[in-house]
């Protein structure tokens, strides 16, 4: 997964690994040739005691190490450019992905998973591939051109190398297949600690509320002792490499200092030629050291690869039309709501959500549907925007199947007000023309005395560039339904689906709410889901959903006659005469 990722993502900066290469081709050759100069100022300029040779050798020596110098500098610039580079594609590829994916897919990865694979999963292989393109590449390079310097020098003393540097890879190669489950298990840690912390800071009032400050504290150490367990495992094998390589690195030293005394003893080695070998012998070793550390980084690269091409291979439920229709073609069409036969389950479940649903939407009316808890209330309406597609039958938006319908002609027909309104940092202007960007302060005040959120909007700091916090945290749940309410009064679409957004507010203020929707919404069509009996009694149609079913369909009055569901439901929250007022 990691190759695959990396091959798709760096093709387009082939130029740029281009010259990484070549520059570190060029620094590792002029660092390679600085201990051959070495060893003849020593042999033929120190031991001679001539100055001249010293002097001319010594500059030849400054003009390789400005050379190394340059290059080494040129190619951790190219190196690191593309490695951002990298990093901003892939995470832009993630976003883009997790964009198409609709409320089926949200809900298997989870947003805190999501955000730790856009987060920390994509700075791994970004790191992964800066440490590539600054060590990795010199690595090999050093390791090949130290042999070859090295057999210059002297031949019998290269025989070291034969038993060395395979042993420290047999070594490095066992300890990185021991680290690779427990980076995969680390990755999975921080997403439960994530999760948990996101919880946490979203829902601190009902902590309170509830006096949970000391649970939430043990459950929020426990999710991080566990982390810290696998990291600590981790750590203790990812000790053993750097003293590994070290340890390999004396003991070669001792030897070669130890076979070759005899041999300048004998005349068979110059002075010089040890102290270039030994040079060469620490670079080989230290091409070794370059790979155990990016060996160390590409266990944990790898399994966070795989979660992000877990991410990018994941195909969203709801599809794009191929050719899609742009919109009704008759003006007369629009407005319309047709939901037929449509039957929605969820994967893997044994019963379907929604089994075998009609329901009909018109302009000018509005359409209420109403049932007990876990009824399919919410997925029913989630349907018409494809939050979900029907698992079967159809769903039409102005006489075409949203399926075949163009995306953002959909998105123009429809204002979707959720059962838990969202909204956005920034400022109250800024989220209300969220769905009309060019929308101007008149029509902000309109849609905000509309939906008796004009004076609050007046009384906070500001008005309209009054700041708002994530999530709307700042101000309280229904000035947050009222102020979705208003987004979706701005957008001015055909359809209006409220999905329970009245259930935060108070009896005056959603009865004046509605009356002021009717008013400014007569030729829209507006579908509510909502639990509360006196927001939808006088709606012109009531659905009643009974375990998915359609129970009954009506008005107010002939629903209380005909429909024992709906007549249960509605004498749990008003008395027999308030029912019949």
């Amino acid at each position: 997964m990691l190759v695959r990722i990396l091959r798709a993502h760096l093709r387009p900066y082939r130029r740029d690994l281009g010259w990484v290469v070549a520059l570190q081709l060029v620094a590792t050759l002029t660092t390679l040739y600085l201990p051959t100069l070495n060893a003849d100022i020593i042999d033929h300029g120190v031991i001679p005691g001539d100055n001249g040779y010293i002097l001319r050798t010594g500059g030849w020596m400054l003009a390789c190490s400005a050379l190394q110098f340059c290059a080494a500098a040129g190619a951790v610039f190219f190196g690191a450019r593309t490695a951002t580079a990298l990093g901003r594609d892939v995470r832009a590829a993630v976003f883009d992905r997790v964009q198409s994916f609709s409320a089926r897919e949200m809900g298997r990865f989870g947003a805190p998973s999501l955000i730790t694979r856009t987060t920390n999963d994509v700075q791994q292989i970004q790191m992964l591939a800066l440490m590539t393109f600054t060590m990795m590449v010199t690595a090999p390079i050093m390791c090949v051109g130290g042999v070859v310097m090295a057999l210059n020098q002297d031949v019998p003393l290269t025989s070291l190398l034969l038993v060395v540097v395979p042993l420290l890879g047999v070594v490095v190669a066992l300890i990185v297949r021991r680290m690779r489950p427990l980076f995969r298990s680390m990755q999975k840690r921080i997403d439960e600690v994530n999760r948990i912390m996101r919880e946490q800071i979203t829902g601190i009032r009902v902590i309170r509320a509830f006096v949970r400050d000391a649970h939430e504290r043990r459950r929020f150490g426990r999710a991080n002792a566990d982390l810290r367990d696998v990291g600590v495992r981790a750590g203790r094998l990812m000790a053993l490499l750097f003293p590994t390589p070290m340890l390999g690195v004396n003991l070669s030293s001792v030897a070669v200092v130890w076979f070759a005394a005899g041999r300048i003893d004998s005349g068979a080695m110059d002075v010089g030629a040890l102290t270039a070998f030994l040079s060469y012998l620490m670079y080989i070793l230290m091409s070794v050291m370059m790979a155990t550390f990016m060996f160390m980084m590409i266990p944990r690269a790898e399994v966070c690869a795989e979660r992000i091409q877990e991410v990018l291979d994941t195909e969203s439920s709801v599809v794009p039309p191929a050719a899609p229709v742009p919109a009704a073609a008759e003006p007369r069409e629009r407005g319309r709501l047709d939901v037929r036969g449509v039957e929605f389950r969820y994967p893997g479940a044994e019963e379907p959500v929604l089994k075998d649903v009609d329901l009909a939407a018109r302009p000018g009316r509005t359409t209420a549907v109403i049932g007990s808890t876990g009824s399919g209330k919410s997925t029913l309406l989630a349907l018409a925007p494809r939050l979900f597609d029907a698992t079967a039958g159809s769903v039409a938006v102005g006489g075409v199947d949203v399926r075949d319908l163009d995306p953002a002609a959909l998105a123009r027909a429809i204002g979707y007000v959720p059962q838990q309104p969202y909204l956005f940092s920034g400022t109250v202007a800024s989220n209300l023309r969220y769905g009309k960007p060019d929308a101007t302060e008149d029509e902000l005040w309109d849609a905000l005395r509309a939906a008796q959120a004009a004076d609050f909007v007046a009384a906070m700091d500001g008005g309209l560039d009054a700041p708002v916090a994530q999530g709307g945290s700042n101000v309280s749940g229904g000035q947050r339904q009222r102020l979705a309410i208003a987004r979706a009064l701005v957008h001015r679409p055909d359809i209006y689906l409220f999905d329970d957004s009245f259930s935060a507010l108070d009896y005056a203020t959603d009865a004046a709410l509605r009356a002021a929707l009717a008013r400014r919404l007569g030729d829209a069509t507006v579908v509510i889901v909502a639990q509360r009996v006196a927001t939808i009694r006088d709606a012109d149609r009531i659905v009643v959903l009974e375990e998915g079913r359609v129970a009954g369909t009506g008005t107010h009055a002939e629903l209380m006659v005909a429909n024992e569901t709906y007549r249960e439901i509605v004498l749990s929250q008003l008395t027999e005469k308030e029912a019949a007022a």
